[in-house]
């Protein structure tokens, strides 16, 4: 939930926990004391009983509500306080509908694969809202896909837990959400506003939420090297200590080629900073510390979201002036690092363009998409999500058509100079209607194609907040080959039409339907979630979150590459694989088998046809054979010392293709991409030893033996190299 909102938690109320609000009382104070007061604060009296929701401070001074910027903040705790403060109501049940009609109109998706409900396990009515959704793959194991989201199931827990993850590892095939002995998820005491990153260097997974252990409502969460284990995540230290930081994105740089490889970064909003001034902090050590920070603004610019060039290790921060909100207008801003994030230069500065939405939210800063018997519902104010690679850089909003009165159209900008001007704003939905299309996300593969995604109501005529029997919209996606220069027509991404999801929690602010869906390419494939209001409860639409997939190719569905090896049989001791990674500098074979191996290509769902074919280097490749979900390919008349690229293309007739590059460099036993002294030493260390998965690089002639003939083929190549 990235947006200024009203208070400083809109999802939730909860119990109270007298600990917790002397804790929240002592940053109450810290609140106060920052600058001015905003003449626009209604001065009421301090209210004269405590909330039973643990997010609102004790005694709350409701007068100061927009004084703090607290009506402009979008996390959950923000909610509660206007809750509390009379501003915004809670969630409540909807009127049920006639659930006797089918509403889920099947679509005929020509993007992405079987859509996945991300919410298993029990639900405890009307603690049931889950959307707002970050998701991203492992490069090193595609088949792990982690989706962090808002989940009001905690919303009465002590400690307070509105945090929510589930977890793939078949490649966005099932999924399950982490959930912990107590029933909760395992990220007790964080409010929301999911960010997820994968750290490449240490294998390590990190969840950035609003963390009460981190000040109050600081930046913070947990980490693990086992996401799928909801026992294995464990605190680390914070990202910010503050009281009042809001609308955090995260990036992490996983190319092992980057100047800055391994660094992760987090933009936010920070309220007791210049009325919600635009920050960055960045870390160096692989996320054992975060004491870099940098200011980008020194007033109020909204964080939109934080993205990186995979390519180049730039960073880019995409802002939006929201112009006092509302229904007025927007400008879109771009901020740049060329130096991991030590230095900032605000490079773009949009035209301004009118807001998309039907009306204003209960809480008058917002806009919000719906108009409900209850009020406006589903706030959005424009934002969508950045992309970039090999210096090209994109981005999705949305505004609306004042001209015909349609609430809302997607629109895609491009910049060619590494975001200092950009292309004029092309509309990505092309249908005739007035109906609203809005919240875009984009992906860009590391093969140049970019996948936005958007929520559509073009299949219906009518949206009722929590019927099921009245369809409202799908996800619709629209896909480019060539790094954006190009756009392939839209089609369904979604598998159904979704009715309009409710929102009954009362603990969460009425007009929540999820701020933000960030999504994110892994390798080949393009993984993006949604709200959906497909699953029923109580008779009601409510909100789950909801996943699907697309391959990084032209087109949509079939098997994706997941994983490359070169493969050799070491006589009796078995065959054993040398990982060829999908990007990035390639693995290493170093195994010397007369210019004779075989590579194994590893899809996410069986395969019977292929093509492959070698595009640099010398070798010959031979008429792939397939076995499940594998291809083999066997490659003849190998040179040594170079690097072979073979590309993977007509998967299952899917018209796409995957270049995949092997290194070969014989007798390179430490893969470091020489072969030296320390070849010679690894490998006369192992004579004599059996040959297993621990040792056989050093089996250099593989015959199951290691013997002097491997150690002395260091001699015959010693000082040749690979780039």
């Amino acid at each position: 939930m990235k947006k200024k909102s009203a208070s400083q938690s809109a999802f939730f109320y909860l119990r109270v926990s007298i600990g917790l609000l002397l804790i929240l009382a002592g940053v109450l104070l810290a609140l106060l004391g920052i600058g001015e007061f905003s003449a626009q604060a209604q001065q009421r009296k301090v209210a004269a009983t405590n909330s039973r929701n643990p997010l609102v401070p004790a005694f709350f001074d409701c007068s100061q509500l927009r004084a703090l910027g607290i009506d402009k903040q979008e996390n959950l705790r923000a909610g509660a306080i206007a809750i509390y403060c009379g501003e915004a109501l809670g969630g409540s049940p909807d009127p049920s509908g006639d659930t006797s009609q089918f509403v889920q109109e099947l679509l005929a998706p020509l993007f992405g694969t079987v859509d996945q409900d991300l919410v298993t396990g029990a639900e405890s009515f009307p603690h049931i809202t889950q959307s707002e959704t970050f998701t991203a793959g492992n490069p090193d194991n595609p088949n792990e896909i982690v989706v962090a989201y808002n989940d009001s199931r905690g919303v009465f827990d002590n400690p307070i837990n509105i945090s929510g993850a589930s977890v793939s590892t078949d490649g966005g095939n099932n999924f399950t959400r982490l959930t912990t002995s107590n029933g909760q998820s395992p990220f007790a005491d964080t409010f929301g506003d999911p960010v997820i990153l994968y750290n490449r260097p240490t294998g390590t997974w990190y969840t950035v939420w609003l963390d009460a252990k981190c000040g109050g409502q600081g930046l913070g969460g947990y980490k693990s090297t086992n996401p799928s284990d909801p026992n294995s995540w464990t605190h680390y230290s914070c990202v910010h200590t503050n009281s009042s930081d809001d609308r955090e994105s995260g990036w992490a740089d996983n190319n092992p080629s980057s100047p800055f490889y391994g660094r992760m970064y987090v933009s936010f909003n920070d309220f007791n900073r210049g009325g919600g001034a635009l920050f960055v902090r960045y870390s160096t050590d692989n996320g054992a510390t975060w004491s870099h920070e940098q200011q980008l603004t020194r007033s109020f610019m909204r964080d939109v979201q934080i993205t990186g060039d995979a390519a180049t290790g730039d960073v880019y921060v995409a802002s939006m002036n929201e112009f006092g909100g509302g229904l007025t207008t927007r400008s879109n801003l771009f901020f740049k690092s060329t130096d991991g994030g030590a230095t900032w230069t605000n490079t773009y500065t949009g035209p301004t363009f009118p807001a998309p939405g039907r009306t204003t939210c209960p809480n008058s800063y917002f806009a919000c998409m719906y108009n409900t018997p209850q009020g406006g519902y589903w706030r959005h104010m424009g934002w969508g999500e950045p992309a970039a690679l090999n210096g090209i850089v994109h981005y999705v909003y949305d505004s609306r058509n004042t001209g015909n009165g349609d609430p809302g159209n997607i629109f895609y900008i491009r910049s060619t100079n590494g975001g200092a001007t950009f292309s004029a704003p092309l509309q990505l939905n092309t249908d005739a209607t007035t109906r609203a299309q809005w919240q875009p996300n984009v992906s860009v593969a590391a093969d140049g194609s970019l996948l936005a995604v958007w929520y559509d109501e073009r299949e219906t005529t009518d949206c009722v907040k929590g019927n099921p029997a009245v369809p409202c919209y799908g996800m619709w996606a629209r896909k480019s080959i060539d790094n954006g220069a190009t756009w392939l027509p839209e089609e369904p991404f979604s598998d159904v039409v979704s009715p309009l999801p409710g929102q009954p929690d009362p603990g969460i602010i009425a007009e929540y339907a999820g701020d933000y869906d960030y999504g994110s390419a892994v390798l080949t494939q393009h993984i993006h979630s949604w709200v959906d209001g497909r699953k029923a409860i109580n008779g009601s639409s409510q909100q789950d979150s909801f996943f699907d997939r697309d391959p990084a190719s032209a087109g949509g569905g079939g098997a994706n590459l997941v994983k490359a090896a070169s493969r050799l049989t070491h006589g009796s001791a078995g065959s054993f694989d040398i990982n060829m990674p999908l990007t990035g500098t390639s693995g290493v074979e170093d195994r010397d088998s007369n210019g004779s191996y075989v590579a194994v290509f590893t899809f996410d769902a069986p395969v019977t046809s292929a093509t492959a074919t070698v595009v640099r280097g010398s070798a010959t490749a031979g008429t792939p054979t397939f076995n499940g979900d594998e291809m083999r390919v066997r490659l003849t008349g190998v040179a040594n010392e170079q690097i072979v690229t073979i590309r993977v293309s007509n998967v299952n007739g899917d018209g796409g293709s995957n270049d995949v590059d092997f290194g070969f460099l014989i007798a390179d036993a430490d893969a470091n991409r020489i072969v030296a002294r320390p070849d010679f030493d690894e490998i006369k260390s192992q004579i004599g030893q059996p040959v297993t998965a621990a040792n056989f690089r050093n089996d250099i002639i593989p015959d199951g033996t290691i013997s002097r003939d491997d150690a002395q083929t260091v001699r015959v190549h010693k000082g040749e190299s690979l780039p």
